[in-house]
């Protein structure tokens, strides 16, 4: 019974939460609910026993993603007029994207339901043995069969992370070059020193 309550507390959380995500007027506060959104899916993976799963969407997508569109939102200062012209200036063009998405959908859910698509059927190879938790499988395969895949992503995840440092960095010709020689040999009594101004004249810099 505690099962059936709580996939109905998550569920009905998730859909309230990715509603007002995106219902919401405010982008802060977009965030924040989408935020609550992944915290309740990961409910979800648990109960049907994906730990790994739920997680990743805890680490990657609330504590990296999430968090990271939310410092950018509130960073930036954007210009809602300017952001809702552009809205409806690429209305119709985006009305056609969800029309052939919700094609594609209906087109997939249509295929899956008439058995048109088979997918073949498990051979008990790749089972997993009696005793190992998801995370313990997941990592034996990982680290075992698709070892070389995955340092293949972590390659190309760090070639885009120095593509992306290279980018976004700038020199700077206006600006006085740091000596770290003389800094490093600078005594206290000359880098501070103390002011007694008189009352009511302030200090002269």
């Amino acid at each position: 019974m505690i099962h059936v309550i709580a996939f109905y507390l998550f569920a009905v959380m998730t859909i309230a939460s990715g509603a007002i995500t995106i219902l919401s007027r405010n982008p802060v506060h977009s965030v924040l609910w989408l935020i609550l959104a992944f915290f309740n899916a990961a409910g979800l993976m648990i109960l049907v026993g994906a730990e790994f799963i739920a997680m990743l969407l805890v680490i990657v997508y609330v504590g990296a993603v999430a968090v990271l569109f939310l410092f950018v939102v509130m960073m930036l200062d954007i210009d809602f007029a300017e952001l809702r012209a552009g809205f409806v200036k690429y209305f119709p063009f985006g009305t056609l994207v969800a029309l052939v998405l919700l094609a594609e959908m209906v087109l997939g859910i249509g295929a899956y339901k008439a058995g048109a698509i088979q997918l073949g059927t498990p051979d008990g190879t790749a089972a997993t043995p009696a005793g190992t938790t998801n995370i313990e499988a997941i990592g034996g395969l990982l680290y075992s069969r698709y070892l070389f895949l995955f340092e293949a992503a972590g390659i190309i995840l760090l070639v885009a992370m120095i593509g992306a440092i290279v980018l976004t960095h700038r020199q700077r010709g206006d600006t006085r070059g740091q000596k770290v020689s003389k800094q490093i040999a600078r005594r206290p009594e000359e880098a501070t020193f103390n002011v007694k101004p008189e009352v009511g004249k302030g200090v002269q810099l």
